[in-house]
């Protein structure tokens, strides 16, 4: 049998909560920490605290519970009897500069270094600027912790993988990098990690891991930048940038990505400018062209809104325009990042008036969000769709037009047809699409 390995999960968000579950399953006995008491209450009573669809994640999480293999407090000297430690607190950007932010990172790693027992694993799981581990983590540990890294205790990064709406899926079937400062810190990390995850785990050191987790996201980044620019230019020629996708990828080897409303989430517009951030003499240029490109799609969204607007004899100022889908991605509440809140202070500053509906995101200051979406679209000028959730592909766009006062329909995700459209007498514009 297995040994009862004691983990501590410190966070418990979007990567510690599948993380924790996953681990008590494997016949761990897990503790999670989290400084939020509506987490721990969550947790401790069963239930999930994430929102959104995550197929498997309650069940999984309750039962655990319920076999007393997991629970939650918000108090780090529950870590003083962990074998293993994972961090997995956000790492953000700022806002002007993008430099990282370790702010929460520190916190975290003085709280639980404070409570380190000997020859503990520490692993990081939170994504982090090439040169982290070595200029931050290892010496915030070493000081509040009073011990030494590779001597006392053991130290990797393993950056995690997982995406909003198939959380459990990545985490157990994706393969891992894991960075680690020797080979006991490795075999030690490896064990830990193969009680759950199926998928392969390869074992490099700390700055290869980092750089090799910022370069997939920034990867991604670039890819959506082609759709978007490609969208830009179909949409000065007349032509259908979905419909040039598809003739695109008839090719082998071509794989052009879907154009959108803009890219959100806590990974692709952070990870862009952490890898470019660790680099000084080189300069990077086509990372942060590619980041200027997705920032630029909500303000063209706007744009677009405006136009379409006119072409109904309705100036945006003084309209009311329905959004639908505040959270970055389809059938999930997380709104870290999204472009709706660049796309509606557009909105707002061209003097629109706007209501936000969402199924899954939580209102926050500003920015408040209606669960009923007829009650959203009621009076409205415009419908803006900013995310693809399922919710709106059922929606019948006769009902909504019966609700509107002017019927202008902006599609900033390809959810109709502009002749879908257009039947149900919807002035029709469309990101990526030429006019109709």
């Amino acid at each position: 049998m297995r040994a009862a390995v004691r983990a501590a999960i410190v966070g418990l968000g979007y990567v510690g909560v599948p993380l924790a579950a996953a681990a008590a399953a494997s016949g761990a006995r897990v503790v999670g920490i989290d400084i939020d008491p509506a987490k721990v209450k969550a947790v401790n009573a069963g239930r999930n605290p994430l929102r959104g669809r995550e197929p498997g994640l309650a069940a999984l999480l309750s039962a655990q519970v319920k076999a007393r293999r997991l629970r939650a407090t918000p108090d780090f000297a529950e870590i003083a009897s962990a074998d293993v430690v994972a961090v997995c607190v956000e790492t953000p950007i700022a806002p002007v500069t993008h430099d990282p932010v370790h702010r929460a990172l520190k916190a975290a790693l003085t709280a639980l270094g404070r409570h380190l027992k000997p020859k503990a694993l520490v692993s990081i799981e939170s994504t982090l600027a090439p040169g982290t581990m070595e200029r931050v983590v290892r010496p915030t540990l070493e000081r509040a912790s009073r011990r030494k890294a590779g001597r006392d205790f053991l130290l990797v990064h393993c950056p995690e993988r997982v995406t909003a709406g198939k959380l459990l899926h990545n985490l157990t079937n994706l393969h891992r990098v894991l960075g680690a400062q020797d080979a006991r810190a490795a075999r030690r990390a490896v064990a830990f990690y193969k009680r759950f995850v199926k998928g392969d785990i390869h074992v490099t050191d700390w700055t290869t891991a980092e750089v090799a987790k910022t370069a997939e996201n920034a990867y991604w980044d670039v890819q959506i930048a082609f759709a978007n620019e490609v969208a830009l230019i179909a949409e000065e020629l007349g032509v259908d940038a979905y419909r040039v996708r598809e003739l695109v990828n008839t090719c082998p080897w071509r794989n052009m990505l879907l154009p959108g409303a803009g890219v959100g989430g806590h990974c692709i517009p952070k990870d862009s400018w952490l890898l470019v951030q660790s680099a000084i003499a080189s300069k990077p240029e086509l990372i942060p062209t590619a980041r200027g490109v997705n920032d630029y799609m909500p303000r063209r969204l706007a744009q677009i809104v405006e136009e379409a607007l006119a072409a109904a004899g309705r100036r945006v100022k003084g309209a009311r325009v329905a959004v639908l889908g505040f959270a970055y991605r389809e059938n999930t509440e997380d709104a870290r990042n999204t472009p709706a809140i660049p796309f509606i202070r557009d909105l707002r500053r061209r003097g629109a008036e706007v209501t936000i509906h969402d199924p899954y995101a939580r209102s926050e200051r500003g920015y408040h969000i209606l669960r009923d979406v007829e009650a959203a679209v009621k009076g409205a000028d415009c419908i803006a769709v900013v995310t693809a959730h399922d919710a709106y592909r059922r929606l019948d766009l006769r009902t909504l037009r019966r609700l509107m006062r002017r019927r202008v329909l902006v599609d900033g995700r390809n959810l109709w047809s502009g002749p879908e459209a257009i039947h149900a007498r919807f002035v029709y514009r469309a990101l990526g699409k030429g006019q109709f």
